[in-house]
């Protein structure tokens, strides 16, 4: 979908039926780097984001290439710069112009402490980068782990892209976390994977410990993706009673944090129901008087339930965002800009700590920009059920979920396409 613009409708009358997510992005990309050092292993059930799409090209350009466009993915970009550093091979690293404006100082620093030779291209601690090798640092004489201590409260994708590569050290790798760890679930989530390819790693709360061990060649059945579940939640809140919907290849026991959706959607009126073939029921039922919310784990379900609570009339408190200013585009910015919009205001009343309110809220033909962010887009659509609306750059949502519009409209929403 290349329109410059979208306009939604919906029927008014109750949802039902089923929506069908795509494959977890966050487990495809992490999946493909542990396959790649791990030397083989099976993947099924890959991801069709764009930024899986494009982590499996470079990947399998990694001998050949000598510059590797990481494009808008954050996935791709710090972990791939993690795995080319300690690769040996003279590459350059870039990105779109925002990813160029997304800070990577944190992973590099840690790099060239395991004696990654990376230097930047045009802008000090930021992409693109140029990576000439790795010279081996000696093994601490005492045996234990290569001890690294790294920021956790910018983004986790910096910890997980060194845990990664942490087997392949001579001694494994130790990093002490220090400040608020934002994403933690995040972590975890690479730990598990890491395991399942036969690597030795512990979570120890302010340590993260990964002992030397060779990966093992494994197969990998990927889930379906929470965070697009996130837009099926907010669809059930706002439509009418007695609405429900399906959601097939959900994992209950999920090592995915964005599972924290369910959680919160109960306070905003959805009730989940796990049925026995890894699929979730959602349906109606009534909201909470206030929302009072950490995000600090989840931070990508924070669009989402700021738009769900805003049309609910909801009042809510949000903590833990502190890496929204730093994602696809500043998304606290971003939600201050088009809740506006609708009669909502979105306000920083105390350090990190932000105060929903939305007393005039209504949805009467409004035009939302997208920002370049495939969750903007996501996450206003579902207001379309409230009345017609617009969306700016709809194709954005090819970054995690190219099919989204169509499973709108197979749940009966009307989209034309125009600009």
């Amino acid at each position: 979908m290349s329109q410059a613009h979208i306009t939604l409708t919906a029927a008014g009358t109750a949802l039902r039926g089923t929506f069908q997510l795509p494959a977890s992005k966050s487990e495809s990309n992490r999946a493909l780097i542990l396959q790649a050092l791990a030397g083989g292993g099976q993947l099924r059930n890959l991801s069709d984001a764009n930024d899986t799409v494009l982590m499996s090209s470079l990947l399998g350009q990694t001998k050949t290439a000598e510059v590797f466009d990481a494009e808008d993915a954050g996935t791709v970009m710090r972990f791939l710069t993690a795995y080319l550093a300690l690769a040996g091979r003279p590459v350059i690293l870039t990105g779109t112009a925002r990813m160029q404006e997304r800070p990577i100082g944190v992973l590099v620093d840690a790099l060239r402490q395991l004696g990654a030779r990376i230097e930047y291209a045009e802008h000090e601690g930021f992409p693109p980068l140029i990576l000439r090798g790795r010279t081996p640092q000696p093994a601490p004489e005492d045996g234990q782990p290569t001890e690294l201590v790294v920021r956790g409260d910018l983004s986790s994708q910096y910890i997980s892209a060194l845990l990664m590569v942490g087997p392949t050290l001579a001694n494994g790798l130790r990093l002490r976390l220090t400040g608020k760890v934002s994403s933690r679930p995040y972590i975890r989530l690479t730990l598990s994977l890491m395991r399942h390819f036969g690597a030795d790693c512990r979570d120890l709360g302010q340590f993260v410990e990964v002992r030397p061990k060779i990966y093992q060649p494994a197969d990998y059945m990927i889930a379906a993706d929470w965070s697009a579940a996130s837009y099926a939640y907010a669809l059930v809140a706002l439509a009418p009673a007695g609405s429900w919907l399906l959601l097939p290849g959900l994992r209950r026991y999920s090592w995915q944090g964005d599972q924290a959706i369910a959680g919160i959607m109960e306070k905003l009126g959805v009730a989940t129901e796990y049925l026995a073939d890894e699929t979730v029921r959602l349906s109606k039922t009534a909201e909470s008087d206030a929302l009072h919310q950490d995000f600090t784990d989840c931070p990508d379900l924070a669009q989402t339930v700021a738009v769900v609570a805003a049309a609910l009339g909801v009042p809510a408190t949000f903590t833990g965002l502190e890496s929204l200013r730093i994602k696809e585009t500043d998304r606290i910015a971003a939600l201050q800009t088009e809740l506006a919009k609708f009669g909502a205001s979105f306000i920083e009343v105390g350090k990190g700590q932000f105060q929903l309110s939305s007393e005039e809220f209504a949805v009467v033909g409004q035009t939302v920009a997208t920002y370049h962010d495939h969750r903007m887009a996501m996450a206003f659509a579902p207001l379309a059920l409230r009345g017609k609306i617009t969306i700016e750059t709809p194709a954005v949502v090819r970054k995690s979920f190219p099919t989204f519009w169509d499973e709108l409209q197979k749940i009966g929403f009307e989209i034309s396409e125009g600009g």
